[in-house]
């Protein structure tokens, strides 16, 4: 059952404040970064820690096609009430980037059926959906490699990431970089992988922030990792 809340509770409520926090500004920065809303996410955060967990809003904001309702709704949804029908149906929908990214940590993620959708997903012939099957090896490369084939990850990315597609290339090349990172026996290969393809070798970086060129990030968190 949705919890008592001080504020909207409604979708023609949430709807109406949402657009109040519409910033013509924040839209032009999040279009240039593929994304189609222009609402400030600590003020999207704000209005979802007011609204808190409400499943059935959240399924009724998903369902308006709004990016910023969206994303709103992953904030105050119950990630483990999902089926699994229901959220590849979802992760189909969700085609910006940050309601894509958001619904895969956020919700995917903390789902019991994440495992059965990365294996779904991972192979799937849309780039963007196959990205978040490579999201979700990722976080069992770091969290629960155990019965993960990493040689065989490898295999895959050394063939496939120099001509795959930007979002899929990018799932990719962070999946190679967290080989490297995490499991030291496959370290040297991941490294090797990443200086003969050049995927994102020349990726503009600000300065105090790691380039994502799979060597030097791998390289830089395994310093990190050494000097704590």
């Amino acid at each position: 059952m949705a919890q008592t809340t001080a504020g909207p509770t409604t979708v023609a409520e949430v709807l109406a404040e949402l657009a109040e926090l519409e910033d013509p500004r924040a839209r032009e920065v999040n279009v240039k970064h593929g994304d189609d809303h222009g609402v400030n996410l600590g003020k999207l955060r704000a209005l979802a820690k007011r609204l808190k967990t409400q499943q059935e809003l959240a399924r009724e904001l998903w369902d308006t096609g709004d990016s910023a309702a969206r994303l709103l709704a992953i904030l105050i949804c119950r990630p483990k009430a999902f089926e699994r029908d229901e959220l590849d149906g979802m992760l189909r929908q969700a085609r910006t980037p940050k309601v894509h990214d958001w619904l895969v940590n956020y919700v995917v993620k903390k789902n019991p059926h994440a495992e059965e959708l990365r294996l779904a997903w991972f192979a799937d012939p849309d780039p963007v959906v196959a990205s978040a099957g490579w999201a979700l090896a990722t976080d069992r490369v770091v969290k629960k490699p155990e019965g993960l084939d990493l040689a065989g990850l490898l295999d895959i990315i050394e063939a496939q990431m120099k001509d795959a597609p930007d979002r899929l290339q990018w799932a990719m090349n962070h999946c190679l970089a967290q080989i490297g990172i995490e499991h030291a026996e496959h370290r040297a290969r991941a490294i090797d992988i990443g200086e003969r393809l050049h995927v994102l070798e020349d990726y503009p970086t600000p300065e105090n922030c790691t380039s994502p060129f799979a060597p030097v990030w791998i390289t830089e968190m395994v310093r990190r990792q050494r000097d704590k």
